[in-house]
């Protein structure tokens, strides 16, 4: 049986462990060769995106296992938004512990505070191609594939994909 999983806002003392775990769950996925690339860089860089974003954790026992930021339509983290969604992006839980229900609960409480938002009616994300467990996540919380805003990442052949769950 796996202890309480408490998601909350991301404080300044959680950002070094964001920036590892981002890190290590987007190499283990394969995306990136190492943490050089210029966009891991970016996401390291948690202090300037919680500056423009709202970023959660997911914490276990005192210790940070997951996060995700979040984003409205016209925010700088936005990359799909409509106006009448809330977009999650960065969904990483550490890969020491995935499939820990840290993910799912991720998830749901964001579809639940999103609930509570005047004018919006949808969660959306973006995913890999590749990413079979976050897709198997999405489809078990309830998030319906939108192939007509597939994208692809500027400056590269990588295509991602969209999912929305109406609510």
């Amino acid at each position: 049986m796996h202890s309480q999983i408490t998601i909350r806002p991301a404080v300044e003392a959680d950002f070094s462990a964001i920036a590892r775990i981002t890190v290590d769950s987007y190499l283990a996925a394969g995306h990136f060769d190492n943490a050089d690339h210029p966009y891991m860089q970016q996401i390291q860089d948690v202090a300037a995106r919680a500056a423009k974003a709202t970023i959660w954790v997911a914490e276990r026992d005192r210790q940070v296992v997951g996060s995700v930021t979040l984003a409205l339509a016209g925010e700088p983290y936005a990359d799909i938004a409509l106006g009448d969604e809330l977009e999650f992006r960065m969904l990483v839980v550490d890969p020491a512990v995935q499939r820990s229900g840290a993910g799912q609960a991720m998830v749901e409480a964001i579809v639940e505070h999103t609930r509570g938002l005047d004018g919006i009616s949808g969660v959306a994300l973006t995913t890999g191609r590749t990413w079979e467990s976050a897709h198997g996540l999405y489809r078990k919380t309830g998030f319906r594939r939108v192939p007509e805003r597939d994208w692809l990442i500027p400056g590269t052949d990588i295509k991602l994909l969209v999912y929305r769950l109406d609510l």
